[in-house]
């Protein structure tokens, strides 16, 4: 209701409704509407919902305080508290005056707030014999959480005592508007205008109030049913958990709500009993039957942004590089993140078949300057991906160097070799990208990985397997002088051209993780030395490594340079080894680091 007592205004455009039937899946309706009402629907939840956090109902805390009563008075017998557990309600009516109810035998245990405060913590909050993670917040606590969050939920009815719903949603950053008492109504904020607001039907733990024997739960107070027949008429209702059984209150609201606006869906893990089937009937409800309301809600969560990445516009850069942020912390999101790079990757594997880059004729300034423009997007996850993981998803970035390698036909025929070859610039660039950062993050084992896999084999009439180390150095992909896309001072020629082309079109992707063009460069020019250690140690005669600055006399003798620093860090703890590289063998890399000094002697000519 809005403040003057209005219904709520409905959304500008018609929100879809769908019916399930034998097309459409009662899940799928689900999904659909919700998606396409935001806020319209509310949820009903019952005791099912909390079944695996290992807390129990209203009714099995009675039936254990009547148990643990039993055996405190007579602790002779080993079977009273079973005797008890049987029949609590004739045991108690045996051995006590009065109707056995949750308030009355609550007071009667623990006379004060106090008192009920310590009998109630076993029962609501972990102790320290629970297993991990026990009486918290179950996956559909959780998914409904993210719902809320999102907007498609702001109403949530609930007959349970606990506390888990109100837990859930604060931990996801949301402060929920509780009404566990008639008397907080009059005074509780327009349920339009509330991020989200629980009722608790049957009240709070830690109160005395709560309706739990048959007997209370036949009706609710005046202010309640007022609000409650709002919400059933206002809103749709997704009902999970909740049996119809003993509610009898609850029930009759149901029946006395008119035809309803918006379909409702009941989910239940077992068979609905015979209320529950009279209900559905009447409301004409979707049935969403053997599932768990951690499986209801974790998939309800999953169509909803599923369908939210379908209506969203094409993903930006900085909208993409974002999402990516935000899921690689997150186990829930794991798919999230690995959607996105493939999707990415599909992206760039589409534009190249459309754009249809011939292997013949004056094309290569085109090609080259296309693949780079169609790497963008990638290039920017790459780096954020790889600087902010803690390799839980190096999977994720080779698999996305693997398919990019798949740009290069192993079909025979008739082509330019330049412009064959580069159809691997886009693989060399994403290899590129996640090296520097590898460096630049202190994440170099990394490299013992991307320089080794995936492998490729080669065009050559015999195949053979090599590794990317061998087949996406610079000067194999870019076997061009680049004067064309970079042209030099007049007069002058580009030293290393492969190297200074590709540290200049991936700066930008890298510039928010390293500013400093000093430090950068630095970075660039220590991965070129390792990829070409890596390449050094290749076993056939074909040895060639990632010609870059490292070749500069100037460079190599400095007393600080790269190559003096390496030399001394090749101990059996490097990194690289550790990860595998050159079979985590420290005197195959010191060999690979001599083949390296003795290639750069044997070529003075690339030196100044």
């Amino acid at each position: 209701m809005e403040a003057d007592g209005t219904a709520p205004e409905i959304p500008a455009q018609a929100p879809l409704v769908v019916a399930p039937g034998r097309i459409l899946d009662a899940k799928t309706a689900l999904a659909l509407n919700v998606h396409a009402s935001p806020g319209v629907y509310a949820l009903l939840l019952g005791s099912g919902i909390s079944l695996t956090s290992g807390v129990k109902t209203g009714w099995g805390i009675v039936k254990d305080l009547v148990g643990r009563v039993a055996a405190m008075q007579d602790p002779n017998d080993a079977d009273a508290a079973e005797k008890a557990d049987a029949d609590p309600v004739g045991w108690w009516a045996q051995h006590y005056d009065g109707v056995l109810g949750y308030s009355g035998l609550l007071g009667a245990v623990a006379p004060t707030a106090a008192a009920r405060q310590q009998q109630l913590a076993r029962y609501f909050q972990p102790q320290e014999d629970d297993e991990p993670g026990a009486k918290g917040p179950t996956p559909a606590h959780h998914a409904i959480a993210q719902l809320v969050k999102r907007g498609s939920v702001r109403v949530i009815l609930t007959t349970n005592f606990d506390r888990l719903t109100e837990r859930a949603l604060e931990e996801a950053g949301i402060s929920p508007q509780v009404i566990s008492r008639p008397s907080q109504i009059a005074e509780m904020m327009p349920l339009p205008h509330a991020p989200v607001t629980v009722i608790k039907l049957h009240g709070d733990y830690a109160a005395l109030d709560q309706l739990n024997t048959v007997d209370e739960l036949e009706t609710y107070e005046q202010e309640q049913q007022e609000l409650l027949k709002r919400v059933l008429d206002e809103y749709g209702l997704i009902i999970c958990g909740w049996s119809a059984d003993w509610d009898r209150a609850l029930v009759r609201a149901l029946e006395g709500v008119r035809p309803r606006r918006y379909p409702m869906f009941w989910s239940s893990f077992n068979t609905l009993g015979e209320t529950a089937k009279h209900l559905t009937t009447q409301h004409n409800a979707a049935v969403i039957e053997g599932v768990t309301a951690d499986d209801l809600f974790t998939d309800l969560q999953r169509r909803i942004e599923t369908l939210d990445l379908m209506a969203a516009p094409p993903v930006t850069r900085d909208i993409a590089v974002t999402r990516l942020k935000r899921a690689l912390p997150d186990p829930v999101r794991r798919i999230e993140a690995s959607d996105l790079i493939h999707q990415t990757v599909t992206d760039i594997l589409d534009r190249t078949a459309a754009a249809a880059r011939p292997l013949s004729g004056p094309v290569f300034d085109d090609s080259i300057r296309g693949y780079r423009a169609d790497c963008d997007i990638l290039l920017h996850l790459l780096a954020h991906g790889v600087f902010n993981d803690d390799g839980a998803h190096d999977a994720l970035w080779l698999r996305a160097v693997e398919r990019l390698t798949r740009i290069r036909s192993t079909l025979p025929g008739s082509f330019n070799d330049v412009l064959e070859a580069l159809r691997h610039y886009p693989a060399l660039l994403a290899t590129w990208t996640m090296g520097v950062t590898a460096v630049i993050s202190r994440r170099e084992e990394l490299l013992a990985t991307i320089m080794a896999q995936p492998t490729w084999n080669t065009l050559s009439g015999r195949t053979r397997t090599q590794p990317p180390a061998v087949y996406l150095n610079p000067v194999r992909v870019l076997a061009t002088d680049l004067k064309s896309v970079m042209p030099p001072p007049e007069g002058q020629v580009w030293r290393f051209p492969q190297s200074r082309f590709l540290r200049q079109e991936t700066r930008e992707p890298l510039r928010v993780l390293e500013p400093d063009d000093t430090a950068y460069q630095t970075a660039c020019t220590r991965f070129e030395f390792l990829a070409s250690m890596i390449a050094m140690d290749d076993d056939t005669q074909t040895r060639l490594p990632w010609i870059g600055h490292f070749i500069d006399d100037a460079n190599w003798e400095y007393d600080a340079s790269i190559a003096n620093t390496l030399k001394a860090e090749l101990t059996p703890n490097w990194p690289l080894l550790r990860a595998g590289a050159f079979g985590g063998d420290v005197e195959r890399a010191q060999a690979a680091y001599e083949r390296l000094v003795e290639w750069r002697a044997q070529n003075p000519r690339l030196r100044w």
